[in-house]
């Protein structure tokens, strides 16, 4: 889980960025907050919310993102990203099938870059930042051998 500040940012990077689709949405009244949850998928949802939450629950994986009410009112930025000091949580990592499709679709969507993959000692790996400054790693699948191994 990870605290944003204005949803309809944040989800616009998350589904038109990186291709991520809402697949369950909780708003708790009382405690003013929501919960939004995104996946990677392409199986059908189920239409009754009920059974939509279990199915979204028995996924693998799925990423969670936090609204605190009123947040996307204040100046600043209220979170921390984890990638300074006081240093803590540090990124979310995906991969995808070419690094140079996904460079290319971020630039035409002008999604800030943290690393380009011809920068630093790790090539071929990129860091992006999400609308809140959380880090997303991006990498590309068939890679990860190189990495593994050294090769």
């Amino acid at each position: 889980m990870i605290r944003i500040k204005d949803p309809e940012r944040s989800l616009k990077f998350y589904t038109g960025v990186l291709g991520m689709r809402l697949s369950a949405t909780l708003s708790f009244e009382a405690q003013r907050f929501s919960l939004y949850f995104l996946e990677f998928g392409e199986t059908a949802l189920p239409a009754d919310e009920a059974d939509r939450l279990e199915d979204v629950f028995s996924r693998p994986a799925f990423l969670e993102l936090t609204h605190n009410w009123g947040t996307e009112l204040e100046t600043g930025e209220p979170y921390h990203n984890g990638n300074s000091d006081p240093r803590g949580y540090g990124h979310i990592g995906i991969s995808v099938g070419s690094l140079a499709k996904a460079v290319e679709w971020f630039d035409e969507n002008k999604v800030k870059f943290v690393k380009r993959p011809d920068e630093g000692s790790m090539k071929d790996i990129v860091f992006i930042a999400d609308p809140d400054g959380y880090w997303v790693e991006v990498i590309e699948a068939s890679k990860m051998r190189q990495f593994a191994t050294g090769a």
